[in-house]
């Protein structure tokens, strides 16, 4: 079988596996199985496949890894727009409970809210900063 074949075989069984298991990094060692066979195909030897592949998989997984790295931390689930579509829609609250809850209607149903950290309790607008199960977490709308 000739090293081209082997090496895309690898190449291909890296990506299953990726696929199987949602390591982005296996992915990217893929690449450099998969420069690796184009190296076979250009007829270098056996020796320069495997640096190629060492060099184009590692530095793959390297550059992958400071991209990562330098990239802002995407913000938790119940605190991030991308993920609920409530974060940053803005509630009106007439009075609050004495235990710093209250009930407010938000898309047609009422919910329970109570204060995000550091916040006072103030009738008036208020944004949407997370949701934790069916209870929404204010912050108070500050207008200039």
């Amino acid at each position: 079988m000739a090293d081209s074949t082997l090496w895309w075989l690898a190449a291909g069984g890296l990506i299953a596996v990726e696929l199987i298991t949602g390591t982005f990094y296996l992915l990217m060692l893929s690449t450099g199985l998969v420069a690796a066979a184009l190296s076979a195909h250009a007829g270098l030897e056996t020796k320069w496949q495997w640096v190629i592949a060492a060099a184009v998989g590692g530095g793959s997984v390297v550059a992958w890894y400071f991209y990562k790295k330098s990239s802002p931390p995407t913000a938790p689930a119940q605190s991030n727009h991308d993920v609920n579509m409530d974060i940053g829609a803005t509630v009106h609250v007439t009075f609050w409970r004495e235990d710093g809850t209250c009930s407010v209607k938000y898309r047609g149903a009422q919910w329970t809210a109570e204060l995000a950290a550091g916040e006072t309790a103030d009738s008036g607008n208020y944004t949407i900063a997370e949701v934790i199960g069916s209870r929404l977490i204010l912050k108070q709308t500050h207008t200039f």
